[in-house]
């Protein structure tokens, strides 16, 4: 089977030519399980939607939103390539759908209106991601965009997306459901989680995945087991299927072993060129790779796994309702609708009373 050994030259890249950052961390208490690499400067792609969904969650818990908000399609957002939802521009939906929209479909178009309605601009909602980023002790890290999607100057480290991890799943229990979905319907189609391990890994409970080219495939994923819930990061890997096989394994030692002394906060950085931000874009995306990539999918274009904590999902997925509602035009639009759809500031305009 050439695809098959193709693929396993790729994988077989060696450490130097494809290193994949990695770390494992007990959410409870904060230490680390295993870890390498981990302070190595990495491309974050979709897992900045991470901290996207963290700023969210902060503005819903200080009551500057619901989950009944209207979030509204602007021509920016629904100019974002793919993955996107292809909303036109006016689409409203709930930002309960918005926020299922984005974990399970991975839609950068409505990373962008998330980020819109909750700052008001991408450019204040990047800032809110740096500040959040900062507060947090994301010491390595800095985004440029609410999506993921290439851009300079935007970079993450192993370490820094498993502290992320731990907070979103420390501060928002009540709001864990969104990370283990396993899939969404809406207008009669369904859409599956590109998590692979959700329904498929024992206890496997969230939480994203991300690829562009300078990153490959990377994932942060968490589960829990008799009480114990730990979270993974594998950057780097080298393909769909090698990405879920990681995690997989990643997160069943974690799972078997105790953590050790070391805290995500007293982990001391390593890795000589680490502050480098280290691109794999000629690994992952030449035309040898993609070739590769071809032959892990069986003649029903299905993803072979070789993990063996991996298992047959042997049901139709669990897809939740996302619906969206009336577009602008058919419905009346308020200021603030209407000044997130053209771009421009809401300054509420006070009533002044007649003197008397």
């Amino acid at each position: 089977m050439p695809g098959a050994l193709a693929l396993a030259a790729v994988l077989a890249l060696p450490m130097g030519a494809n290193a994949a950052p990695s770390i494992a961390v007990d959410v409870a208490t904060g230490r680390v399980i295993e870890h390498h690499e981990a302070f190595q400067r990495w491309y974050p792609a979709s897992l900045t939607k991470l901290m996207t969904i963290y700023v969210t969650f902060r503005a819903l818990r200080a009551g500057q939103l619901t989950l009944d908000t209207n979030v509204i399609m602007t021509p920016e957002a629904a100019a974002e390539p793919a993955s996107k939802m292809y909303f036109k521009p006016g689409q409203r939906f709930p930002l309960d759908s918005a926020l299922k929209y984005l974990m399970v479909k991975s839609a950068n178009d409505i990373a962008v209106a998330i980020a819109q309605t909750v700052g008001g601009s991408t450019e204040h909602f990047v800032s809110m991601m740096n500040a959040e980023a900062l507060r947090i002790g994301m010491l390595s890290t800095r985004f440029v965009n609410p999506n993921g999607l290439p851009g300079e100057g935007q970079y993450t480290t192993a370490r820094d997306l498993a502290l992320l991890a731990v907070t979103l799943r420390r501060e928002f229990p009540e709001y864990a459901n969104y990370f283990s979905l396993e899939g969404f319907s809406i207008g009669g189609r369904s859409y599956d989680n590109f998590n692979a391990l959700i329904g498929r890994f024992a206890g496997a409970d969230g939480m994203k995945t991300g690829y562009i080219c300078a990153s490959g495939y990377n994932q942060v994923s968490s589960a829990t087991v008799n009480g114990r819930t730990v979270v993974s990061v594998i950057l780097g890997a080298s393909s769909l299927a090698d990405r879920a096989d990681e995690s997989a394994r990643l997160l069943h030692e974690a799972l078997q072993t105790p953590a050790g002394n070391e805290t995500l906060l007293t982990l001391a950085p390593y890795g000589a060129g680490r502050d480098e931000v280290r691109d794999v874009s000629t690994e992952i995306c030449s035309t040898e790779a993609r070739k590769a990539r071809q032959g892990e999918r069986d003649e029903d274009g299905k993803l072979v796994f070789h993990s063996p904590y991996i298992k047959e999902l042997g049901r139709d997925p669990n897809y939740v309702p996302a619906p969206v509602g009336e577009p602008i035009g058919n419905g009346p639009a308020n200021a603030a609708e209407a000044a997130i759809l053209l771009g421009t500031s809401y300054i509420p305009t006070p009533n002044f009373r007649p003197a008397s």
